[in-house]
């Protein structure tokens, strides 16, 4: 997963099956602050949706196994995806614990 994709060449970067990965990490984890704002907007104040726990989970682990499993392995990076991983899990598990699996579309 380390060879670069030449169907991606055109872009002028070296871009890897982890690269791709890293990247959609990367862009999932930023764009969860847009979902965040979108619903603040939305509700007239400070919300965070159950899906903005579901995109720093899965952004975390795209970018931790980028950082850990690519030819990069940088431990940096791992510690710093690390422990945002396990924040966002643990918010979500009380999010869920706390408003159940099925909640109103209309709750914050």
């Amino acid at each position: 997963m380390n060879e670069e994709l030449m169907w991606l060449d055109w872009t002028g970067l070296h871009v890897t099956w982890w690269k791709l990965i890293g990247y959609t990490g990367a862009l999932m984890f930023g764009l969860r602050w847009v979902v965040q704002f979108i619903a603040s907007k939305r509700a007239g104040r400070p919300v965070i949706p159950r899906v903005f726990w579901y995109m720093s989970v899965v952004g975390s682990l795209m970018t931790l196994s980028y950082f850990s499993f690519s030819a990069k392995q940088d431990s940096v990076g791992v510690l710093q995806n690390l422990f945002p991983t396990f924040t966002a899990l643990y918010s979500l598990y009380l999010d869920i614990k706390h408003r159940g699996w099925h909640r109103d579309k209309g709750t914050h």
